[in-house]
């Protein structure tokens, strides 16, 4: 924000911040008391000021995807632990790895569609790490667009992989917010084999659409062998604890294009999902 566009006629806080750079060295002026609240890492980082760091977190990606004009996005979740083709080397090739190669050209292909928006609508989201979700961001960046990577701190596997376009590039300390950012634009929500994590992810997805508390959107999941091997969906629909109806809210599919044929064959109206009991 330049100084002639900032609003009211009030002095702005960076004004202040570089006066308080200059402040006399004084007992006083050093004081953690004196700091200002906005700019004391102390202050922001107590037990109390929880629900303002909640609040910047949802703020800082939010501001910064409205003032570069995206309007939509497809997220891709994946494992992190499924590896591209050079890192495999020469070694036995993982169970998995013909996963990272579909989610590289999934990525590849929505971000063509991408850059015929400029980069504003069907913008590629990953968690931003290593494995799919470096496919992904992978993808995007051979086609020429921009991607998002959602990364979080924790102690491995979660340092941002090099695709991602760094204006793009977002750290979270909450795994709420970082989930909230994940869908609050989705067009579309593609899910590779993984972990803990994926799964994680893949139900928060379609309990949100299952209860009406978002709107229904393409889910795609890829590898039905491996869904099928770790769910057992139709044990749920027996047992009661989900509709047999529910199980139209994703489709199994095994490649890139047959990912896009679900995306552009979904009923645009869609419907909510039919909360249980109802």
């Amino acid at each position: 924000m330049t100084e002639d566009s900032r609003p009211g006629p009030f002095r702005h806080a960076e004004q202040d911040l570089e006066s308080a750079r200059h402040a006399p060295d004084t007992a006083q002026a050093n004081s953690p008391a004196y700091r200002l609240a906005f700019a004391d890492p102390d202050f922001l980082l107590r037990d109390e000021l929880r629900p303002v760091r909640l609040q910047l977190e949802l703020l800082k990606p939010q501001l910064e995807l409205d003032a570069r004009g995206i309007r939509s996005t497809v997220v891709l979740f994946g494992g992190a632990r499924i590896p591209s083709p050079e890192a495999q080397g020469d070694g036995p090739a993982h169970p998995m790895a013909q996963y990272y190669d579909e989610a590289r050209r999934f990525a590849r292909l929505i971000t063509e569609r991408s850059v015929e928006s400029n980069c504003t609508e069907n913008v590629i989201v990953t968690g931003g790490g290593p494995g799919v979700m470096e496919a992904g961001n992978r993808g995007a960046a051979e086609a020429g667009g921009c991607s998002i990577g959602l990364n979080i701190v924790l102690p491995h596997e979660q340092v941002p992989n090099a695709y991602v376009t760094p204006e793009l590039c977002f750290n979270f300390h909450y795994f709420g917010i970082r989930k909230m950012h994940f869908l609050l634009r989705a067009k579309a929500i593609a899910v590779f084999p993984g972990g803990f994590g994926t799964l994680d992810e893949l139900f928060e997805s379609i309990t949100l659409i299952q209860t009406g508390r978002m709107e229904q959107v393409p889910v795609i999941l890829f590898g039905e062998s491996f869904w099928r091997t770790v769910i057992n969906w139709d044990a749920l629909r027996e047992a009661g604890t989900i509709a047999a109806a529910d199980l139209e809210l994703f489709r199994f599919v095994e490649t890139a294009d047959e990912a896009l044929d679900v995306i552009d064959s979904w009923p645009l109206s869609g419907r909510r999902g039919e909360i249980p009991g109802r």
